[in-house]
């Protein structure tokens, strides 16, 4: 007797129709519901994400003062290759995706990820070059002794080669969420961060088998790690998981889909230099006290970055949505996404800012023995003076995040422009003409952050997404 089999539901049939009903929630779900669901797995990724870099900042301490000092110098351009990353061109390829997918062209979506994955190629390839052939002289114009410069460099000289690790997996990351698929990358970026900690300490510091590597071993984590993820990454593209049909694409790919990601990620990048470029000339000023206040700004710096991840939680949600509803000519609904995650992001870190500013051993109790007082005495200064800014700073971000998926980056950009500037001056001119010594380097901080967020947030209050593509 012959059975006849089930016929089985196409799995690509099954992808199409899941994706699509992702970009009908962003176009017509209830905006705050909508943007936590996708926010809450993002946020939980990041916050693991987050609790990585204290650990590696821990085995840092356990290596030593000069240790943690050299990672302080190399830490902004790490946090650099991850903001570019994930957040510039990875926000620019989120919001790309998203928007061909408001538009209902599949097929451009597609050959976006083709697209995106070349560019993520060239920009660590580049990245590499630059710090294996100027780092050194980066870390010593940045102040940093003759041991800490080499404890950089070697976490440098590993990590800057294996980062292409780090931009393809970002980059496949931001495809699928372009797509509207939160869940699966947070899922991914969770285990990535799992995988990274015991790997990164292990070969620091030699835990069973693994060989005791020190900085170098600090560094090896992550890239393997990240290297396992974005192979698991770009596979679930390939084979059709997020219901993008790649026959064809490569055929596709034009120049006009490369300027669609590189107009916003280029201003978006420029946006995150001029925010790194911030961080490093306020390393620089404060390297002019001495390794403990480096260390102290240090991990006073460290937090702020982890601010990132923990807005980027929400700001990849508001990137999809606010995309998708742009690419579908709903402008007042994208601003209405905006306001809602960015006013969600400020209370969050301003929390923790104004904790963190009364309870600063808190955080640098986690890595400063009482005998460090030097670096104790900096962090705590840098704490209560910059801490209670932070509010800002998240308001600013989440706003910017919101501006790559509208595909209008000119005011963010201005905006780090106006921090940048505050920063600089405010701290040369607080340190030469008064006697508050590394407090005005400080004190411009978190003035900068005021003005970084407020700019931002009266330009698009004021109708600055209404003036045209940026």
């Amino acid at each position: 007797m012959t059975v006849t089999p089930v016929p089985q539901t196409n799995r690509a049939e099954v992808a199409e129709a899941s994706r699509a009903a992702r970009t009908r929630q962003l176009l017509e779900g209830p905006i705050g519901p909508t943007l936590a669901r996708l926010a809450a797995p993002n946020v939980l990724a990041m916050f693991v994400q987050a609790v990585q870099s204290i650990a590696e900042a821990y085995f840092a301490s356990l290596l030593g003062v000069t240790a943690l000092a050299g990672l302080a110098l190399v830490f902004p351009l790490v946090m650099l290759t991850q903001m570019l990353s994930a957040g510039a061109m990875g926000g620019a390829i989120s919001a790309s995706v998203a928007r061909a997918l408001g538009a209902a062209n599949v097929a451009r979506a597609a050959t976006l990820a083709v697209a995106a994955w070349i560019i993520a190629a060239t920009f660590a390839i580049v990245m590499a070059l630059l710090v294996g052939i100027f780092g050194t002289q980066f870390f010593t114009l940045l102040g940093g002794g003759p041991d800490t410069v080499a404890a950089a460099a070697t976490y440098a000289l590993v990590f800057f080669p294996g980062c292409i690790a780090i931009w393809l997996c970002n980059a496949s990351l931001s495809v699928i969420r372009g797509t509207g698929d939160m869940q699966m990358p947070a899922i991914l970026l969770l285990l990535i961060s799992l995988v990274s900690i015991p790997l990164s300490g292990g070969f620091a510091l030699g835990w069973g088998p693994l060989p005791a590597l020190g900085m170098a071993g600090l560094a090896l984590g992550p890239i393997a790690a990240f290297a396992l993820g974005g192979s698991v990454a770009i596979g679930y593209i390939v084979l059709g998981r997020t219901g993008l049909v790649f026959r064809g694409a490569i055929a596709r790919l034009q120049g006009d889909l490369f300027r669609d990601i590189l107009s916003v990620g280029a201003l978006a990048s420029i946006n995150t230099l001029l925010t790194t470029l911030t961080i490093i000339m306020m390393t620089g000023l404060v390297g002019r006290f001495g390794a403990g206040a480096l260390a102290g700004y240090g991990l006073g710096a460290r937090l702020e970055f982890l601010m990132i991840p923990v807005i980027f939680g929400i700001g990849a949600a508001m990137t999809a949505m606010v995309g998708a509803n742009i690419g579908a000519g709903r402008t007042d609904r994208a601003l209405r996404v905006a306001w809602t995650g960015s006013g969600a992001a400020a209370a969050i870190v301003g929390g923790i800012g104004l904790l963190l500013a009364v309870f600063p051993d808190l955080w640098l109790g986690m890595f400063l023995e009482p005998s460090n007082t030097a670096a104790l005495d900096a962090g705590r200064s840098y704490f209560r003076l910059v801490a209670p800014f932070y509010g800002f700073f998240g308001l600013g971000l989440a706003l910017y995040f919101a501006s790559q998926g509208a595909g209008r980056l000119m005011w963010p950009v201005i905006s780090s422009i106006s921090r940048m500037a505050v920063a600089l001056i405010g701290a040369l001119t607080l340190t030469a003409y008064t006697g508050l010594g590394v407090d005005g380097v400080f004190a411009a901080i978190g003035c900068a952050m005021l003005v970084y967020g407020v700019v931002i947030a009266l330009a698009i209050w004021r109708g600055g997404w209404q003036q045209g593509k940026q």
